[in-house]
């Protein structure tokens, strides 16, 4: 799957592929979800390979961005995914009423302040990688809306920052959720698979 991107959005990395490996194993033999919801959605790379994967499987994206749906509205046409694939403007859960039965996002885990490569700090956008003290600020607001949009048996996917297993699961584990933690191919922790 070819994307565009632009300095509106993140450039997709492989570590956030380990969010998708994560959930073609967890239904695997399955027909898969059948809605897809992707927060903080930037270039729609994880839903628009979540909606790959399913070809039955519907989708939201929502971001802040309005630049950055832009983007997401066009990958989706480029991708032949335009139908199934729909875009709105939100803060995290705020505003979504509907249940899904799978839910992606890929928050700012980084630090704020944090020293950062060049090009990713002069080439994309900071609030798309910056949240906070420790970099969990956008972790805790997904820790106390996540509930209110996860359908039944629903399974819910974070992306976290290498060295955040531990604390990031934390978070949500005190809103009662079963966590489990997911290791991308360079051994680190990088996925949290949430359950009710």
């Amino acid at each position: 799957m070819t994307l565009a991107v632009s300095p509106d959005v993140l450039t997709p990395r492989p570590d956030s592929e380990t969010l998708i490996e994560v959930a073609v194993a967890h239904y695997a033999g399955t027909a898969g979800p059948g809605r897809v919801l992707d927060l903080g959605t930037g270039s729609g790379a994880l839903l628009l390979a979540a909606l790959d994967q399913w070809p039955r499987a519907t989708g939201l994206g929502i971001d802040l961005s309005a630049p950055a749906l832009a983007v997401a509205r066009g990958n989706a046409e480029r991708c032949g995914l335009e139908r199934r694939a729909q875009f709105r403007p939100g803060n995290w859960c705020d505003g979504v009423t509907e249940r899904f039965d799978l839910i992606l996002a890929n928050p700012p885990y980084i630090a704020t302040g944090a020293p950062l490569p060049h090009d990713v700090l002069a080439y994309e956008p900071h609030e798309a990688l910056f949240s906070g003290e420790d970099g969990l600020d956008d972790c805790r607001v997904l820790a106390t809306g996540l509930a209110g949009v996860m359908a039944p048996g629903a399974l819910a996917l974070i992306e976290i920052g290498y060295d955040q297993g531990d604390s990031a699961a934390s978070l949500f584990a005190e809103q009662g959720f079963a966590v489990d933690l997911h290791r991308d191919l360079a051994g680190h922790a990088r996925c949290l698979a949430l359950h009710r």
